[in-house]
Protein backbone atom coordinates (compact mmCIF):
# COMPACT_ATOMS: atom_id res chain seq x y z
CA UNK A 1 0.00 0.00 0.00
CA UNK A 2 1.17 3.43 -1.10
CA UNK A 3 2.17 6.22 1.82
CA UNK A 4 1.63 9.42 1.10
CA UNK A 5 1.87 13.25 3.31
CA UNK A 6 -1.82 15.16 3.15
CA UNK A 7 0.97 18.11 1.77
CA UNK A 8 1.93 15.65 -1.15
CA UNK A 9 -1.67 15.69 -1.82
CA UNK A 10 -1.84 19.02 -1.53
CA UNK A 11 0.87 19.97 -3.76
CA UNK A 12 0.47 16.97 -6.17
CA UNK A 13 -3.06 15.93 -6.00
CA UNK A 14 -3.61 15.46 -9.87
CA UNK A 15 -0.26 12.93 -10.06
CA UNK A 16 -1.13 10.73 -6.55
CA UNK A 17 -5.08 10.86 -8.45
CA UNK A 18 -3.83 9.73 -11.77
CA UNK A 19 -1.40 7.13 -9.82
CA UNK A 20 -4.06 5.48 -7.98
CA UNK A 21 -6.69 5.45 -10.57
CA UNK A 22 -3.52 3.56 -12.88
CA UNK A 23 -2.70 1.05 -9.89
CA UNK A 24 -6.09 1.15 -8.27
CA UNK A 25 -4.16 0.91 -4.95
CA UNK A 26 -5.47 2.61 -1.73
CA UNK A 27 -3.44 5.34 -0.46
CA UNK A 28 -3.02 5.82 3.26
CA UNK A 29 -2.51 9.26 3.78
CA UNK A 30 -0.93 10.76 6.82
CA UNK A 31 -0.73 14.06 9.16
CA UNK A 32 2.02 14.68 11.77
CA UNK A 33 3.24 11.24 10.97
CA UNK A 34 -0.08 9.37 12.10
CA UNK A 35 -2.73 7.81 9.28
CA UNK A 36 -5.41 10.05 8.61
CA UNK A 37 -7.74 9.12 5.86
CA UNK A 38 -7.93 5.98 2.61
CA UNK A 39 -7.43 7.21 -0.72
CA UNK A 40 -9.28 5.30 -2.48
CA UNK A 41 -10.79 4.48 -6.15
CA UNK A 42 -14.52 5.42 -7.31
CA UNK A 43 -15.47 2.19 -8.42
CA UNK A 44 -13.53 0.26 -5.85
CA UNK A 45 -15.15 1.92 -2.93
CA UNK A 46 -18.99 1.43 -4.60
CA UNK A 47 -18.07 -2.08 -4.48
CA UNK A 48 -16.32 -2.34 -0.76
CA UNK A 49 -19.90 -0.60 0.14
CA UNK A 50 -21.92 -3.38 -2.24
CA UNK A 51 -20.51 -6.23 -0.87
CA UNK A 52 -20.64 -4.51 3.05
CA UNK A 53 -24.62 -4.28 2.40
CA UNK A 54 -24.38 -8.08 1.81
CA UNK A 55 -22.61 -9.20 4.58
CA UNK A 56 -24.86 -6.78 6.96
CA UNK A 57 -28.06 -8.19 5.49
CA UNK A 58 -26.65 -11.90 5.85
CA UNK A 59 -25.51 -10.94 9.32
CA UNK A 60 -29.20 -9.48 10.11
CA UNK A 61 -30.38 -12.85 8.91
CA UNK A 62 -28.17 -14.80 11.59
CA UNK A 63 -28.82 -12.80 14.34
CA UNK A 64 -32.79 -13.33 13.77
CA UNK A 65 -32.26 -17.09 13.33
CA UNK A 66 -30.19 -16.93 16.61
CA UNK A 67 -33.37 -14.99 18.16
CA UNK A 68 -35.35 -17.65 16.67
CA UNK A 69 -37.24 -15.30 14.74
CA UNK A 70 -37.84 -17.13 11.08
CA UNK A 71 -40.91 -19.17 9.42
CA UNK A 72 -40.87 -22.67 8.11
CA UNK A 73 -41.18 -22.96 4.52
CA UNK A 74 -45.14 -23.45 4.53
CA UNK A 75 -46.04 -20.42 6.69
CA UNK A 76 -43.67 -18.08 4.95
CA UNK A 77 -45.37 -19.23 1.61
CA UNK A 78 -48.77 -18.72 3.00
CA UNK A 79 -47.32 -15.07 4.68
CA UNK A 80 -46.32 -14.62 1.13
CA UNK A 81 -49.25 -15.29 -0.98
CA UNK A 82 -51.38 -13.26 0.99
CA UNK A 83 -48.63 -10.23 1.20
CA UNK A 84 -48.77 -10.87 -3.00
CA UNK A 85 -52.63 -10.74 -3.39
Amino acid sequence: MKIELVTNLKRQATKILADLHSSREPILITEHGRPSAYLVDVDDFESMKNRMSILEGIARGETAFEEGRFLNHADAKEKLAKWLK
